[in-house]
């Protein structure tokens, strides 16, 4: 499967005072959306009403988290009359005050996101799978205030509830098109616009469909606020509509209290999406000349990856660093500095990636350098012998009983880590790297280093240290 180009970085072309300090920012894959999310728009159910009709609006449909598409390299957008079916005439017909004074938890609601606005002029080009049930002619441009662009939005197709049987229709429906929801633990051939839409799709219906209780005091929660948000109702009209009183009619009827809830109390009152962070860290020998590299069993024979870590409470992301790193290798570190970050959406985590380099062993004192004469001949032929001699239990040269020591006895997730010389690393990136599971470029010599592909952001980190001079030998600073 070939690699997509990566997205470009923003103002790539600006020049700062930042961008000649600390260099060009850098793109990773499923960041750069072309969308404008507009988030202070997601309570306006004008708008959204609006915008969920136009003729240029897109949805985005996933079932089981997995998106219509023709392959893995196309995804398939779809047109409001293909769904109208599953979400009715106007879903966002009611304000979020009214949604939820009028809950009702035996009815299904169809998950329906709102990701934002194309403001791209050049919109088609960058997003090739446009809805097609519309004729060109209808599709003017959608504006909303000062806010213009084409709406894009996300439903998923799950069959659910009392959804159930248009939910299955629709999908019957795409099928006979040759469309298909595309399986798949990643989804990383998407041309970049389509996969950094993707990704914010998917990490937002997997949430969603994640948090169905309140963690407070686990009563059904209802989505608010686009898909965005969710909230623990403080009634229910369950009762009223199983008995056959209709919702709003001449009667007396009222909904039934629930249960007092903190998250109603306050101003904590809502449920948000969660975002879990991550470091992902190229670690540098003290002497810039190697990187620091493990595996996990799991993996193909001779794959390496940079390590990672999640980020704990209280924790900054520098500690995070360290602490992971000699977790999981023994190697202790100094300098950490923050890279780039990538959003991964398996299932909603930020990368953090860091550039860090680990601590020299301990200085000769003072005193026995000032009144030691230089080493003679055989003082330098006692130092090359146990130098070649000081070889730590992995194989690695001249870093037993050093802070670069690698020693897995602490944390047993890795099985094996190594210290891979710059060149080494350097001939992997060209030839060496793939998805998991998949072959190697042409050139690649069976046996020799394995490495994460472009869309991965520790394929970037490496490409930093090794061929952009951020190993401290010329350009970036560590």
């Amino acid at each position: 499967m070939p690699t997509p180009e990566l997205p470009e970085a923003a103002h790539a072309d600006l020049d700062s005072m930042l961008s000649r300090k600390f260099g060009k920012e850098v793109g990773n894959y499923f960041s750069g959306s072309p969308l404008n999310r507009v988030s202070f728009l997601r309570t306006d159910s004008t708008f959204l009403s609006a915008a969920l009709k136009h003729p240029t609006t897109s949805f985005l449909l996933l079932k089981d988290l997995a998106p219509l598409g023709h392959d893995p390299t196309k995804l398939e957008y779809v047109s409001y009359n293909d769904v109208k079916p599953l979400i009715g005439e106007n879903t966002y017909l009611q304000t979020e005050e009214e949604l939820i004074s009028s809950y009702n938890s035996t009815r299904t609601i169809p998950q329906l996101l709102f990701l934002g606005l194309d403001e791209s002029s050049k919109s088609q080009s960058k997003l090739p799978s446009k809805p097609s049930s519309s004729s060109a002619s209808d599709k003017s441009t959608f504006s909303y205030n000062i806010y213009t662009g084409a709406p894009f939005f996300a439903l998923d197709v799950t069959p659910r509830g009392t959804l159930t049987n248009p939910a299955n229709t629709l999908i019957t429906t795409l099928e006979s098109r040759g469309l298909k929801f595309l399986e798949g633990r990643m989804h990383t051939s998407l041309p970049a616009p389509t996969a950094a839409i993707y990704a914010q799709a998917r990490a937002l219906l997997d949430w969603n469909a994640r948090n169905p209780f309140c963690a407070q005091c686990g009563q059904p929660t209802l989505s608010i606020n686009a898909g965005t948000k969710r909230t623990c109702p403080p009634t229910d009209w369950a009762s009223i509509a199983s008995s056959g009183s209709a919702i709003g009619s001449t009667t007396d009827a009222k909904p039934t209290q629930r249960p007092d809830c903190a998250t109603r109390k306050g101003i904590s009152n809502l449920c948000f999406p969660r975002t879990d962070p991550t470091i992902i860290v190229a670690v540098l020998s003290a002497d810039s000349q190697r990187v620091l590299l493990g595996r996990q069993k799991r993996w193909p024979q001779y794959w390496y990856s940079t390590l990672a870590g999640f980020v704990e409470p209280a924790e900054s992301v520098e500690e995070a660093v360290r602490r992971e790193v000699w977790e999981e290798s023994g190697v202790l570190l100094g300098r950490v500095v923050i890279h780039s970050t990538q959003p991964w959406p398996y299932p909603a985590n930020l990368m953090i990636g860091c550039v860090a380099q680990a601590v020299g062993s301990p200085p000769a004192s003072s005193s026995s350098s000032s009144s030691s004469s230089p080493p003679g001949p055989a003082a330098s032929h006692a130092e090359k012998e146990k130098e070649e001699g000081n070889v730590d239990a992995r194989g690695n040269k001249g870093t037993k009983g050093t802070p670069e020591e690698i020693v897995l006895k602490h944390d047993p997730e890795l099985e094996d880590a190594k210290w891979v010389p710059l060149e080494e690393v350097r001939e992997a990136l060209r030839v060496g790297t793939s998805n998991l599971g998949e072959g190697a470029q042409e050139g690649y010599r069976e046996g020799a280093l394995r490495l994460p592909p472009r869309t991965a952001i520790a394929n970037q980190l490496l490409e930093a240290v090794v061929n952009g001079g951020w190993n401290g030998l010329g350009g970036v600073k560590i």
